[in-house]
Order: structure tokens, then sequence, then C-alpha cells
């Protein structure tokens, strides 16, 4: 979904306060600047800029980056803030939206009165949600490559995009190798990874690691060694089979290959909260922050905090609703419905995930739904792609890309016949009737509120 469709929520981890608002630059002059990842930007000078759209932006962005008109579809438009990420759509004019930004933040997130009032949107070029990941493995243009490599090491080392140190390890090797060429001896390595930072390379929880702040202070040093001598040696396997210099190109096409594999790679993200396990009378009514990603193969709700995958969900496995908040005080909540067990008895699983974004999510699933029917083929390869990592993580739980079903506080409940209650041997029938698919039975009809599990 785009722009007044679908809205998208904030990658906190990077601090974009220095940077210049469209409005103020549009009111100040006919100049915009249009970010990219890693901190570079294209200079543009238009007229009439508070009139101009995301088509006409498009053109001369294109253009000043040698863009492809083949592959002119893998890029948008957003209007990003730390508290908001927006993709526009082709006939949205920026500036304008610009103005109602402080309305979208009141109506989609929880920031305060004075956040809201000193937030401003910056224009950024970046990935377009909707673009398969099977055609993205097509490109071969170098430049195009960069922007989305670019914006992948981006959301690895922010953490918005978990994966196992095996990965990390190998993807921030690939990164020194791009930046800084194959063909550096051991020394070099070492120095270059201090200079530049273990944070350049590896995700930022993993550079400062756990624990408080004194057993931080005692180990940092020791673990910052081994993580630099673990870099070094996930380096020395790409010097070792470079041979002659390798093209830049086949550095970026195998750091995205190791991200494409990831499940919830080009993910729209949003925030929501879960509840957490109760764990005594003491515990009760706590929650836990989460990232609930959203693409054209499915949902994946992730710990924020702990930087692994909770629930990961192909659309053919899930039914999904929201509702709006009934009394003062009550959230938005998206339901996510699933086949699950419980002692050993098939159950039906609900998952509140509470979200001012919540509306937003159940329209992007219906979009991203209808979507892929439309378009087998792409979703096909798609679903190649990610099958390779399925099949390979199948037997490591431990898998930060696997689900954590059971640490989820859910509903359980079976049909009873005629009213819904908690773990009855006889399977449920779904409790929703918004599927990615048509069911083969039929709806529960609810006669009394569902129990908490």
């Amino acid at each position: 979904m785009e722009g007044d469709d679908c809205n998208f929520p904030p990658d906190l981890s990077d601090n974009h306060s220095q940077r210049g608002s469209v409005a103020s630059s549009a009111t100040l002059s006919r100049d915009v600047l249009v970010y990219l990842y890693g901190d570079s930007a294209v200079h543009l000078s238009l007229e009439g800029l508070g009139s101009v759209s995301v088509q006409d932006l498009g053109h001369s962005v294109r253009e000043a980056l040698q863009i492809p008109e083949s592959v002119q579809d893998a890029f948008a438009f957003w209007l990003c803030s730390p508290l908001l990420e927006l993709q526009l759509k082709m006939r949205h004019q920026p500036y304008k939206l610009c103005r109602q930004w402080q309305d979208l933040l009141y109506r989609f997130t929880d920031a305060s009165e004075e956040d809201i009032s000193q937030d401003e949107p910056y224009l950024q070029y970046r990935r377009n949600v909707l673009y398969p990941k099977a055609k993205e493995t097509q490109i071969d243009d170098e430049g195009v490559l960069r922007l989305l490599q670019e914006e992948a090491k981006s959301n690895i080392l922010s953490g918005r995009y978990p994966c196992d140190p095996e990965h990390w390890m190998a993807l921030g090797a690939l990164t020194l190798a791009l930046e800084e060429g194959t063909s550096l001896d051991d020394q070099q390595v070492t120095t270059t990874i201090r200079e530049k930072k273990l944070s350049s390379f590896l995700p930022a929880h993993v550079v400062m690691g756990s624990g408080g702040f004194l057993s931080t202070l005692r180990g940092k040093s020791s673990r910052h060694a081994e993580l630099e001598q673990k870099l070094l040696e996930e380096y020395r396997k790409i010097r070792s089979s470079a041979g002659t210099s390798p093209e830049p190109r086949q550095l970026l096409h195998q750091y995205l290959s190791m991200c494409h594999m990831l499940p919830f790679y080009g993910c729209a993200f949003f925030c929501g909260e879960i509840d957490k396990p109760a764990q005594g009378i003491l515990h009760r009514g706590k929650r836990k922050a989460v990232n609930v990603g959203i693409c054209l193969k499915g949902v994946y709700v992730m710990d924020v905090k702990e930087k692994h995958v909770l629930l990961g969900l192909h659309f053919n496995e899930l039914s999904w609703d929201h509702s709006y908040p009934e009394e003062e005080g009550d959230s938005h909540i998206l339901w996510l419905e699933f086949d699950g067990e419980e002692d050993g008895t098939p159950v039906n699983k609900l998952l509140k995930i509470y979200s001012k974004q919540a509306e937003l999510m159940s329209g992007f699933i219906e979009f991203c739904v209808e979507l892929r029917s439309a378009s087998e083929g792409g979703a096909a390869g798609d679903a190649g792609l990610s099958q390779q990592l399925d099949e390979r993580e199948a037997g490591r739980q431990s898998s930060v890309v696997c689900s954590r079903v059971d640490s989820l506080n859910t509903i359980d409940y079976v049909d009873n016949g005629k009213e819904i209650k908690r773990l009855k041997p006889k399977r449920a029938a779904s409790f929703f009737t918004r599927q990615a698919t048509a069911p083969s039975y039929s709806a529960v009809q609810v006669t009394e509120s569902l129990e908490q599990g």
C-alpha cells in the first residue's frame, strides 16, 4: 500500500535530525534534497516545487542517478522522520503532504504533542516495498545494486533485519571488501576495522552486547577483540576465493543474495506491542514492543529488544482482522489467527497486536494478498528464494528467523458447537472471515467473549 492508503513506522536507529525538511526547502527556494541510504543525497532545482508531483521528481532523480528504465519500479519516494515513514504514490505532491504531517502523526503514532510539534519529514528515494524479490535478483546494474545494498546494510546494522551470527559476520566482511577492496593484508584489515569501528560492519546490538553497565565495560575489550578476529577470518575467505580482484558487482550480488534469503527482506515495518506471557500476578498486563513486517509473502512479528522473529506466517496460514477502540483508553488491535497446538490438541491461536497502525496493517495485508493473487509468477519466484532458508533453518529452532510460538501470549480456542471455548477436542473453525484463500470450513459465530490464554 502507498500514500493515503498505507503509512509505515520509523526506523528509530538512525538520527536524521540534521536533514532538511521538504517543507522548509520548498518555502525557501526552488531546491530540494532527495536523500539516499548511506548519507548521500540528490540535489534538485525545480520550478514550482510546491506543486511538483512524485512522478515529476522521479524523472529528475532517475536521470541524476542513471537508473535504467527497466528497473525504475524497484524504487519509490518516501516521506520519513524519526516518527513515521510513508511511501508515496506517483500522483502525490510531497510539499502538500508535509503540511498534513502533524495530522498523520496524531492519527498513526503515540508520539507526544511536543515530539509531534518538532518533527519534520524529509524526502527519501529507496526500495519500493511492493517490488518482488524475484525481479530484484535479475538486476545487474552496479549503481542500482549499490543503492539496494546500502539500504539492506542499514537494516542489518540497525537490527531491523534480524539474522544469525554466521550471516551478519559474513555480511560484515562483504561490507569491508566492498568499501576497501579484497587485497588488504591482515594488519590492514585490523587497522581499518578499528578506524571505522565495528559498528560500521556489524549490528549495533552485537557490538554493544548485553548485560548491565559494569559488565559491559568489563567485557567490551575482549568481546570487541573476538568480533574483530572473526571478521578478519571471514574477510580472509573472501580474499582467498577472490583470486584476482572481483568486480564490485560480484560482491554486491553476494551481499544481496544473502539478504534475499531472509524471509522478511523488503518488508514494510509497523510498530506495535503484544502481551507478555503471564508470570504470576505481578507480571500481568505488561507488553513488549514488536516490529511487524509485511511483504508480498506474509507477516512477521519481531521482538524489538531481542532482535528475533516471534511469529512468521505465510498468507495462506493466517486469517486477520482489526478492531477499533470501544472506549477511551482502549487500543487499536490487529488480530492474527493461525493453527497451533496446546497439550497435543489442535487449536486456533489468536495473537493481539496493539497499534495505532492496526488499520493500516490490515489494509496492507489485504492489498498484498490481492496483488500476490494477480501475479502468481512473481509470488512463486519469491517462494522459491525463501524456501532454501526455510529448509536450512527447519532443524535449528535457535535461529533468530524461526518462529517462537511457545513464547507468545495467545488466545487458544476450538469450536464447541454453539460457542467458542478454550482447548476442546473438536477442531476450530476460523474466528475471522478474512483469509488469503477461501476457508474450507464455515466461520464461527461468537456468542461469548474469548478467554485470555
